[in-house]
């Protein structure tokens, strides 16, 4: 195994009785032939499954709803993104020219991908047990932190549901920049509500990001707004 992947493995705390395993893992569609998007598939499955029983376990009084949404929260791409940023997986993928060109090693989906892809890797290589307690490990800081606090809908659900429970119109959400490269964008989203004089604004580094942080501020005024008028 190359000193590249030698010193990954030691990142990942894993080393792969089948190398050829890891190496798969780490080949994106882009560079032809055999790719990780099989093993990604698997690795999906075991990474939700070893997560819901960790929530199941952490919380036994909560309800489907709340464990749904923290294991979203948990294996959604942009944290799977950010796991991957932590072990620098980026320097090991092998990416095909036009991939690596535009920066395909730093993309949240193609980083997000290869985490699955390892650990569907490392549950070929030597089982459930093994694969359970790398991801366990890696996500160790997440599940100590996370609390059924984090179970509350998301801001642009919360602000619906205020609107619809007053019988006003939805609110409509307008792009009005769009900044920066492909993998480095910066999303500026304007957020307008019937019920609010000025629009609100929103920046993210996607657009369904910037829709939330906007809609989050139309409800904090409308909140407000109600409260004064109690």
């Amino acid at each position: 195994m190359s000193q590249t992947l030698n010193a990954f493995s030691q990142r990942i705390g894993y080393e792969f009785n089948d190398t050829a395993l890891l190496e798969l893992a780490m080949t994106h569609r882009s560079y032809g032939g055999r790719n990780n998007e099989r093993l990604e598939f698997l690795g999906d499955s075991i990474v939700n499954f070893v997560i819901a029983q960790a929530l199941f376990e952490r919380f036994p009084e909560a309800r489907e709803g709340q464990l749904s949404r923290l294991r979203a929260r948990l294996v959604k791409g942009q944290t799977l993104a950010e796991l991957a940023r932590e072990m620098r997986f980026g320097e090991c993928l092998r990416l095909g020219s036009g991939e690596m060109k535009s920066g395909g090693h730093r993309r949240d989906s193609i980083l997000a991908d290869a985490v699955e892809a390892v650990i569907g890797a490392i549950y070929l290589d030597t089982g459930m047990a093994a694969v359970s307690e790398r991801i366990l490990a890696w996500f160790h800081e997440r599940l100590a932190g996370i609390s059924l606090q984090d179970t509350q809908k998301d801001p642009k659900t919360r602000l619906q549901e205020f609107l619809q429970s007053r019988q006003a119109a939805l609110p409509h959400y307008e792009v009005v920049t769009v900044k920066g490269e492909a993998h480095a964008q910066t999303f500026t989203v304007e957020c307008h509500v019937e019920l609010l004089e000025q629009h609100t604004t929103g920046k993210g580094a996607s657009r369904r990001h910037a829709e939330q942080q906007a809609a989050s501020d139309a409800l904090d005024h409308l909140e407000k707004r109600s409260g004064d008028n109690a």
